[in-house]
């Protein structure tokens, strides 16, 4: 009872001492001094709250899916004498309605404006108005998506393989680059991101907030969270567990161990014992499987040995019995 009232919860009936946490944050900020990865605290009611960015890698082997915006989600953007929109109401479509007797004429979102040197000629029409069309559909994409991948100044010039890098790799997430027409992301594998939490959030809570940041459809109860560290050794952690203050008890240092976002039915738990023949070679392994059943055939050989001389002495006992004699 005294630990649940002076200690920080860990994990289901699970707590640590106030004076351990405070004295492994101490080192934890200490590790990290002058970076933002620093943790704060406070005490609410008596109760230590530990607050400020974690750490997690990537560690998911199926890419995962990207909110999109609805197509048919009506926007409407404040009214600005110097802004694009200016004068234009836009439907569901995309598409201005004309008032007092002016021509309709179907208009797209904002697209990238830029100026061409004086001595620059387009080789092909053809392939100019191509272009003009695929940036059309992809500045389309842009605002559907809200993204705030910002829009090029007017006056800008940029040459015409930098525009085709641009359509190419439109906009990006933690600096992985992801098709914003399927909205379909691969994180790079060991590439890290991290989310702002504190002590009081489980492993639920932590992967919505994650989730939430980069958008992302899927559910939280796809993912978990693992410790790695630098032997192998692999802990899921549970539903019940609070990540934040386990990542302080296993220390600043990431590269002992790692937090690692991964599938809930793709990641498997290592132990420590099975972690320390991880890093062997192959041969080194083939031959402590040999040995083991080298040890194991003597073991059965032993066994053998045992009930054969049992079974010899029942059978001795037996036989020396009068004929017609039974066993009490």
């Amino acid at each position: 009872m005294d630990d649940m009232q002076d200690g920080v919860q860990i994990g289901e009936n699970k707590f640590i001492s106030k004076t351990t946490v405070l004295s492994h944050l101490k080192t934890y900020n200490l590790y990290y001094e002058g970076q933002n990865l620093q943790l704060r605290h406070r005490e609410e009611e008596g109760e230590l709250v530990v607050e400020g960015l974690l750490n997690i890698f990537w560690g998911l082997r199926r890419p995962i899916r990207l909110q999109m915006q609805d197509d048919h989600e009506r926007i409407r953007p404040p009214p600005s004498s110097t802004s694009w929109h200016s004068g234009c109401n836009l439907d569901s479509q995309g598409s201005p309605n004309s008032t007092d007797g002016q021509q309709t004429t179907q208009q797209s979102p904002p697209t990238v404006e830029v100026t061409p040197p004086p001595d620059f000629q387009p080789e092909n029409n053809g392939v100019a108005e191509e272009e003009r069309e695929d940036d059309n559909e992809s500045s389309a994409q842009l605002l559907r998506t809200k993204s705030d991948a910002g829009v090029l100044r007017r006056g800008q010039r940029r040459s015409p393989s930098d525009l085709r890098k641009i359509r190419r790799h439109r906009f990006s997430i933690n600096g992985h680059f992801y098709n914003h027409k399927t909205a379909v992301f691969t994180p790079a594998y060991g590439s890290v991101t991290n989310a702002r939490i504190n002590s009081c959030m489980t492993t639920p809570q932590v992967l919505r907030v994650l989730l939430n940041k980069f958008k992302i459809e899927n559910s939280p109860d796809d993912f978990a969270l693992y410790l790695v560290h630098a032997s192998g050794e692999r802990v899921k952690l549970k539903r019940t567990d609070y990540p934040l203050v386990w990542r302080v008890m296993q220390g600043p240092c990431e590269q002992v161990c790692k937090v690692f976002l991964m599938e809930e039915d793709l990641g498997e738990e290592v132990t420590y014992d099975v972690a320390q023949y991880i890093k062997f070679e192959m041969p080194v392994l083939q031959s402590f499987i040999t040995k083991l059943k080298e040890e194991e055939d003597r073991e059965v050989q032993k066994l053998r040995k045992r009930y054969n001389y049992l079974r010899c002495i029942i059978e001795k006992q037996l036989s020396c019995l009068p004929e017609g004699a039974t066993c009490m």
